[in-house]
């Protein structure tokens, strides 16, 4: 590790990116910092644990529909959240509504260009303030992600097992961050991170920080970062009803805040250990064969869907919470990717 210096690093890391740099939509040329911060905020609002390949059609799908801040935070909740369907981690779509809010009529439409000032905005935390910070505005800022802490500790060995690392892969980033091109510096690491450092399959031979990283004379490379055993997931059941009426079918909003707040869904009972399949009122309901198993940051979900088709006046349990949507153009509904996939399992049989 005492071998290893920032220049040298920072110099073969940004010589193998002007020449391999990524072309994508929200990413300015090498050497040329990015000119809109509304594109560098959204992107990586996005790009927060979620693959470059699943954001790319958003991004592209949001910038023309709302191609500034202004225009973002004129738009309704439940379109913003409906054109989010599918990213998942919904809460990101509810800060991003907020956080353009904030921009447009606290600051004038124009985004703060230090980290201090964008940790302050909703939904911004020390991460995406620093990767908004360099590379829209140039700042020397220590940016830190997931494929950031898998070179960072390859290059130096980095024994201690994560999260417990991350101080000390935060220290060794900073260590090697450059002064000038920062931003540069911090998309080449992704990239890096993304391609020939690969979590399972790294390609040492041809890696620009071959010379320098403790990981590859290892010749296990593979085995960083050193990772704390996961505990397992526990397992929630719960109930999701499909009622048809007509040719539409019953759509709820959910809460605001929790799972999925803010999203259309099919309306249903609460998520718990255990639970017994739950129907809402008498009917002919027919239960699906199998629940539909999704998979949540801190547990998985069993949801189990039944449907029922009711004539004449709508039964009094569903109130005025909700909207009939015609079935045939439930794909313009927005449904979160659970429900998505509930409507084709009723579908489907």
């Amino acid at each position: 590790m005492g071998s290893i210096t920032g220049s040298g690093v920072a110099a073969q890391l940004l010589a193998h990116y002007d020449g391999t740099a990524r072309t994508l939509p929200w990413r300015a040329p090498p050497g040329a910092n990015a000119t809109d911060p509304y594109r560098v905020w959204l992107s990586e609002i996005m790009l927060q644990q979620t693959t470059v390949a699943a954001v790319i059609p958003y991004f592209q799908a949001f910038t023309t529909r709302w191609p500034t801040v202004d225009d973002l935070a004129g738009a309704e909740d439940g379109d913003v959240m409906a054109a989010w369907a599918g990213l998942g981690y919904y809460a990101r779509a509810r800060n991003l509504i907020a956080c353009a809010r904030v921009v447009s009529r606290d600051l004038g439409g124009i985004f703060p260009d230090t980290e201090e000032g964008l940790r302050a905005l909703p939904g911004v935390g020390a991460y995406t303030a620093a990767a908004i910070a360099a590379i829209a505005f140039g700042r020397r800022a220590v940016v830190v992600d997931a494929n950031v802490e898998r070179v960072v500790s390859r290059l130096f060995a980095i024994a201690t097992p994560l999260p417990a690392a991350r101080p000390e892969i935060r220290a060794a980033t900073d260590r090697i961050t450059p002064d000038a091109r920062s931003g540069d510096f911090a998309q080449a690491m992704m990239d890096l991170g993304s391609s020939l450092c690969s979590a399972r399959n790294p390609i040492c031979l041809p890696c620009p920080l071959r010379p320098d990283c403790s990981a590859a004379a290892t010749g296990d490379a593979a085995s960083f970062p050193v990772k704390a055993a996961k505990a397992a997931k526990p397992l929630r059941n719960g109930s999701a009803w499909w009622i048809e009426r007509a040719g539409s079918l019953w759509l709820v909003r959910r809460p605001g805040k929790g799972m999925l707040g803010g999203m259309r869904a099919l309306p249903g009972s609460d998520w718990s250990v255990e639970r017994e399949r739950e129907l809402p009122f008498a009917g002919e309901w027919r239960w699906a064969g199998a629940p539909v198993r999704h998979v949540f940051s801190h547990f998985a979900l069993d949801l189990h869907v039944a449907r029922v088709v009711v004539a004449g006046d709508p039964p009094e349990f569903l109130g005025d919470e909700g909207q009939w949507w015609p079935i045939n153009r439930l794909a313009e509904a927005g449904l979160p990717t659970l429900f998505a996939r509930a409507v084709e399992v009723v579908e489907g049989e």
